[in-house]
């Protein structure tokens, strides 16, 4: 860290104020140019390739057809490799180093293959070149950059050009220029002198057609832009002149390749060279661009006035929501604290130390009826009331705006049944608050940032303020009956417990206000009297999946001294463990049980929780046997990702009680058609899990490399011939993995025993065992597989002398030998700068080719390993062959893994019902979100209503309704008639427009005040 005193300079000094400027970014990466150098660049490239050689690659595809298939298979892996990060922005991010690392690879394989040569490409010049020119831009660049900040640090510019450069950003523009070149260099070339020549059409029998005299033909004048062409490198990209033309310069340039002219060539070359003239013209662009960027900041644009500006702000605006979270990501540091802070959580916490303990002993006062900071009654006098139901929020911003945003409108219009529902007065939160872990980041940024786009909190509020004494309510209220406002309660989750509970006792209970909702709330659970007799038990359930005895004290003295005998209740909980005691065939919630069935003793007329992320409801059968809850309901469609609802379809039991299912969203069919995405989109939605699956694949086969005694396969005549060769090599590696690689042997096992813990406990311990061989097998074979094509291709090559012809250097020592003829120096300019570096220049340039040159380096040691032993190598050639090695089989290796993963997921949720969590968190659905409102009516009945959106929005923009609304400074935002800051783009996906009812029943009020057997609730669909 520097001095926060700042070198003031002369531009320092002006009221830029006066002359305030916005440059306007279409995209949300700044450097715009570098973008748009890349698109010129590569419409150049598919000019220039058309126009040279798009007749020559059809007239001799026949003739390379091995060839063809060798560039097929490497294009298809290369290209399933990069398929996720394709029409994603550039970016600083494994998404755009994973652009420039397939770049690299790709181009250092395809160079080394015959087929390009064939064409009349010779790809060795392009690359030396492009590699020598980057290193010389890179180099240029950064003695600039030195320089420009040397200025700003005297004070000579402006305090903006203090701003460190990205480095990302000199390396892509140094990419862009050098390539440039190349494409320049390989249909221009470096001739000294231009002159135009005719174009000689050499055509085969395959394009007689062109030889016909129908010149107007749209064939001919595809032919006829290599006549463009010439024109274009003779006329537009001509030498700037001759070096004696400017004296000063004459010994710092590159010259031209002298061009023979009607037999005779001249004596020297005096032209300045026109890719010397390209490359410095870049250059100075790439200066001028940036100093007046920099230095300036208004030269390039016209200045605009504040009213202006704050217009031009508002249309850029646009709000950060994070994704959905990666739980498949081998690179989130998030999941690693996720699974830290749950050990920690389950080994202290559980058993041992209990949040709920210090909340029940901070309470003074021992009488449950009196207990301000767990009752709440002050709707309880009311006439009606509408209340709603969300959990399982805090995951991607999208969905949990949509339902927030849905949350907060004064009243939602169902379009098909043209009901209308008005804002709910109270709002209830089923836990899991944020994702992956509770902390001070997810919480603001996934919880509290949605909930207050969606609706502001009052102008006073401030996000440092911690509430001590609550309820802290608005000025000229004095109790929580006259605050007209909505409410929030809210109970915690398990995730919500990963830390013991302090994010949440800070945020929740020690802070006043979720958005516009308003918090009176002090403990982790509490009890709310309602109007009609209705009441709300929120329970903290923790990680031991029941109530403690402090709060089973509260509550049964509670219903005892406060809870009438016709009163109807509904009991709140995190996790559902209705569905998920059936389903792991458990039994948890024995305290629950006992105060339901014990001291409720029918009056409990509705169970509801999150945790599952679908909406399932499952309503009793009427019969003789008592019914202690009528309704089961689970709503964890806040905005976390999808769960299924095929794999609980067969729950049909509660103590004693037969129940059916009456909805489901999405529907059984739906959801199983859903999980066939693992197939498809697993790798797309996850490719983060990239980082772990390559390097698993790679020590699976580590050992195996290289495989020298290939020849069985390559020389047998048919191609059944062929497939048996290569199986019986894949089974003999495999024999060979299990006897003598200790460390290809040490991946498998372990990847076994992982395999067999993963496939969850409810399968009995035989079929666990089956089901994890059977998974290892499927990604030991895939990798077997890869590793032996890898090795074939390799192998081909090494033979058709494209590989291991001349040791290491082989592109750097080619290079050399022809770097005089193309590009003369007769001033010794090169020598100058080795001389002036200390051998460093032609040095960095040497190993930057080898380096670049993957496939040489790895068939160079292919071959000394093969011939000689692998203790022919140094520790420093194994290493670097083997790196060589895993740079390409993690290529191919991170599609297919992928693929089998997630085809092992597809097959174990839709044919097994098991893996449900791990199944659909790989999808990362942000669709199918919904929340459950209610209604007490003034009969005292509760009618329920369950709205859904299908689809949520990914683009949004201010609402001009709610940006054009007079927002007074008293008045709070629930006033609004447009709360909600931001809307779809796109009015026909917005959440307001979509929203419809996929459950609707009514639970009628109790009538008898005694416990009948049989409670006589109807339920109206």
């Amino acid at each position: 860290m520097g001095s926060d005193k700042q070198p003031v300079g002369l531009l320092d000094t002006l009221n830029m104020e006066k002359v305030r400027t916005i440059f306007t970014h279409t995209y949300p990466y700044p450097h715009e140019h570098s973008r748009h150098a890349v698109i010129a660049v590569f419409i150049g490239c598919l000019f220039f390739i058309s126009s040279d050689n798009m007749h020559t690659l059809i007239q001799k595809l026949d003739s390379n057809i091995k060839w063809w298939s060798m560039y097929a298979c490497l294009l298809g892996f290369f290209y399933f490799f990069s398929s996720p990060f394709i029409g994603k922005t550039i970016k600083p991010s494994y998404s755009n180093f994973s652009r420039w690392y397939i770049g690299w690879i790709l181009v250092a394989a395809l160079y080394h293959l015959p087929s390009f040569q064939s064409m009349g490409v010779d790809m060795r010049m392009n690359l030396s070149l492009f590699l020598t020119i980057y290193i010389s831009s890179i180099l240029f660049l950064l003695v600039f950059h030195i320089v420009f900040i040397g200025l700003w640090y005297i004070g000579l510019v402006a305090r903006v050009a203090g701003r460190r450069p990205a480095i990302l950003t000199i390396l892509q523009n140094c990419a862009v220029i050098s390539v440039a070149c190349c494409v320049f260099y390989s249909h221009c070339g470096n001739r000294a002198i231009m002159r135009q020549k005719t174009y000689d059409r050499k055509y085969s029998g395959w394009f007689t057609l062109w030889n016909k005299e129908e010149r107007n033909s749209w064939f001919a004048k595809f032919v006829r832009m290599n006549e463009f062409k010439d024109q274009v490198c003779s006329s537009w990209f001509a030498p700037v002149g001759s070096a004696k033309d400017y004296p000063f310069l004459s010994k710092w340039v590159i010259y031209g390749e002298l061009t023979c002219s009607g037999g005779s060539c001249g004596e020297s070359a005096d032209e300045i060279s026109p890719i010397y003239s390209l490359w410095a013209t870049f250059i100075g662009l790439y200066i001028a661009n940036y100093v007046v960027e920099r230095s300036t900041g208004w030269a390039l644009t016209h200045p605009v006035s504040q009213k202006e500006f704050e217009k031009l702000k508002k249309k850029q605006m646009k709000p950060d929501f994070l994704d959905m979270v990666p739980w498949y990501s081998g690179t989130s540091a998030d999941l690693f604290k996720t699974v830290f802070d749950l050990l920690v959580s389950v080994t202290v916490f559980v058993g041992r130390f209990d949040m709920r303990m210090m909340q029940a002993a901070m309470s003074k006062v021992e009488d449950a009826a009196k207990q301000d900071d767990l009752l709440y009654d002050q709707f309880s006098e009311q006439d009606e009331l509408w209340f709603d139901f969300m959990a399982d929020t805090g995951d991607g911003g999208n969905s949990s705006y949509s339902v927030a945003r849905l949350l907060a409108q004064p009243s939602i219009r169902i379009r098909d049944s043209k009901i209308t529902l008005p804002r709910a007065k109270l709002l209830f939160i089923g836990g899991d608050l944020a994702y992956p872990n509770p902390s001070a980041f997810t919480y603001e940024r996934r919880l509290f940032r949605p909930f207050e786009y969606a609706l502001q909190p009052p102008v006073w509020y401030k996000e440092e303020h911690i509430a001590v004494n609550k309820p802290e309510l608005p000025r000229g209220v004095t109790t929580l009956k006259q605050y007209e406002g909505p409410q929030c309660f809210v109970i915690p989750g398990n995730h919500d417990w990963f830390d013991g509970l302090q994010t949440f006792m800070r945020y929740i209970c020690h802070k006043s206000w979720l958005g516009g909702w308003f918090m009176p709330q002090k403990k982790s659970y509490f009890a709310l009297q309602l109007p009609k007799g209705w009441w709300v038990f929120g329970l903290d359930l923790a990680l031991h999946c029941d109530i403690d005895v402090y709060q089973f004290k509260f509550f049964s003295e509670l219903i005892r001294e406060k809870v009438g005998e016709s009163d109807s209740v509904i009991i709140m909980t995190h996790e559902p463990n209705w569905l998920l005691d059936w389903y792991w065939d458990d039994v948890t919630g024995q305290n629950i049980s006992h105060l339901i069935r014990d001291h409720l003793r029918g009056r409990c007329k509705l169970r509801m929780a999150g945790d599952l992320h679908h909406y399932m409801r499952h309503s009793y059968v009427p019969s003789e046997k008592p019914v202690y809850v009528q309704h089961l309901l689970v709503n964890g469609c806040g905005g976390a990702f999808l769960h299924p609802t095929h794999v609980f379809s067969n729950f049909n039991n509660l103590y004693g009680t037969s129940y059916e299912s009456k909805a489901s969203y999405p529907s059984f069919e739906d959801s199983s058609r859903i999980a066939l995405g693992n197939i498809l989109k697993f790798r797309k939605k996850n490719w983060q899990f990239d980082f772990i699956g390559g390097i698993i694949y790679f020590i699976l086969v580590f050992s195996m490399f290289p495989q020298c005694k290939l020849d069985h396969i390559l020389q047998d005549n048919t191609f059944s011939g062929h497939i048996t060769s290569f199986l019986g090599t894949v089974w003999d590696a495999f024999i060979y993995m299990l006897g003598k690689s200790y460390v290809s042997s040490a991946g498998a096992f372990f990847l076994l025993v992982t395999a067999v813990t993963f496939v969850p406990s409810k399968v009995s311990r035989k079929r666990r065992l089956i089901i994890g061989i059977l998974h290892v097998s499927a990604h030991l074979s895939a990798a077997l597989i890869l590793m032996l094509l890898l090795e074939l291709g390799v192998e081909t090559c090494i033979r058709h002398n494209l590989l291991a012809t001349s040791g290491y250097h082989t592109l750097y020592e080619w290079y050399r030998s022809t770097e005089s003829e193309h590009f003369p120096d007769p001033t010794g300019l090169r020598a100058r700068i080795e001389q002036w570096t200390f051998g460093l220049y032609p040095a960095c340039i040497k190993y930057l080719m080898s380096a670049f040159d993957v496939p040489e380096v790895m068939a160079v040691s292919r071959n000394n390993i093969c011939k000689n032993g692998m203790d022919s190598l140094s520790r420093g050639g194994a290493a670097i062959y083997y790196a060589s090695v895993f740079l390409y089989f993690w290529v191919f290796s991170t599609p297919i893994v992928s693929l089998v993963f997630g085809s092992y997921l597809y097959i174990c949720i839709n044919w097994l019902h098991i893996h449900f969590d791990e199944a659909f968190s790989s999808l990362r659905i942000a669709n199918y979100k919904s929340f459950t409102r209610f209604h007490i009516n003034p009969k005292g009945d509760l009618e329920v209503y369950t709205l859904a959106v299908d689809k949520v929005p990914k683009e949004w923009k201010l609402d001009p309704s709610w940006e054009g609304e007079s927002k007074l400074p008293q008045n709070q935002s629930h006033f609004r008639k447009f709360p909600s800051k931001w809307r779809s783009v796109s009015s026909q996906q917005d959440p307001v427009n979509t929203v419809r009812i996929v459950d609707h029943f009514v639970i009628e009020q109790t009538v008898k005040p005694e416990f009948v057997a049989s409670v006589n609730g109807s339920v109206a669909h």
